[in-house]
């Protein structure tokens, strides 16, 4: 299956420090409203809630640079708001992310599995068995593995412009290459992080036997009983291909037109996909 390169403008690392927090479950201001932190060990979890109803976790994009931000910066639609009046949202900083408040261990080992921990932590904490997820770019490959990590607590998720793997990838200068600001952008923040323990961060998560989603293996998706709703982008760090892959080998899984994005004046309509897939899975 082709798709169409598009040259894009790479995104800089985002430099905006934070102020140090107490290490409690304080409620700070943060751009999308009051937030609270989850804390367990060394990990320290920023995370907002807005709404009411069925829980519905959302994953920001951004790369490793994941934040709250995200949904209230330039997205294709702001996913709080649009959905806070039907769904319990919910939403966190990831982990490490340069301009985020969340904070802990750099897992070179385990990155993703690491990523998964602070997910599920966070719904334990706030005493949440089954939800919906939506995830839009590196939350795609996020909700994969919550998918494979607690399949049975997933309702149904959507993926949103996810990010994928292509060959092209292999070079270091191809602008798919999201995760390349990371390691200086974190360790100029964090300088007891050393450069290659982040460096050995970044090749375990996307460098070692890269492939597919990142995160499940075709043979999983393939096996996937969930509710999915596909909805595919094409730029470099979000393969048209892969999206479409991921749509024809879930049994249970859905597609929205494409391109939904542009022109604006389709985002509503994906919008409304997006309102009515998630009504149809939503528990009585």
């Amino acid at each position: 299956m082709g798709s169409t390169r598009r040259t894009i403008l790479a995104a800089g690392a985002a430099a905006a420090a934070t102020a140090a927090a107490p290490r409690v479950f304080a409620q700070q201001a943060g751009k999308g409203g009051t937030g609270k932190f989850y804390e367990k060990g060394s990990v320290r979890i920023y995370y907002e809630e807005a709404g009411s109803g069925f829980p519905l976790m959302l994953l920001p994009g951004g790369g490793l640079n994941s934040t709250i931000a995200f949904f209230t910066g330039n997205p294709p639609f702001n996913a709080i708001e649009e959905f806070k009046g039907d769904y319990r949202c919910i939403t966190a900083d990831l982990r490490n992310a340069p301009s985020g408040q969340s904070t802990g261990p750099v897992e070179a080992d385990r990155p993703w599995e690491s990523y998964a921990d602070d997910h599920l932590g966070l719904m334990d904490h706030l005493g949440i068995d089954k939800f919906m997820v939506m995830g839009f770019c590196i939350g795609g490959p996020f909700a994969w593995s919550l998918l494979k990590r607690a399949p049975n607590r997933i309702v149904a998720a959507v993926m949103a412009q996810p990010v994928g793997w292509r060959p092209e990838m292999r070079d270091p200068t191809h602008p798919g290459r999201f995760w390349k600001t990371w390691s200086p952008a974190l360790t100029a923040k964090r300088p007891e992080i050393t450069m290659q323990t982040a460096d050995k961060f970044t090749t375990k998560m996307f460098e070692t036997d890269p492939d597919f989603v990142f995160t499940v293996t075709r043979d999983f998706v393939r096996g996937c009983q969930n509710p999915i709703l596909v909805m595919p982008d094409d730029v470099p760090s979000h393969p048209y291909a892969v999206a479409m892959e991921c749509a024809m080998l879930a049994p249970n899984a859905e597609v929205s037109m494409y391109p939904w994005k542009v022109p604006k004046e389709r985002i509503p309509l994906a919008v409304r996909q997006i309102h009515s897939f998630l009504r149809a899975h939503r528990p009585a």
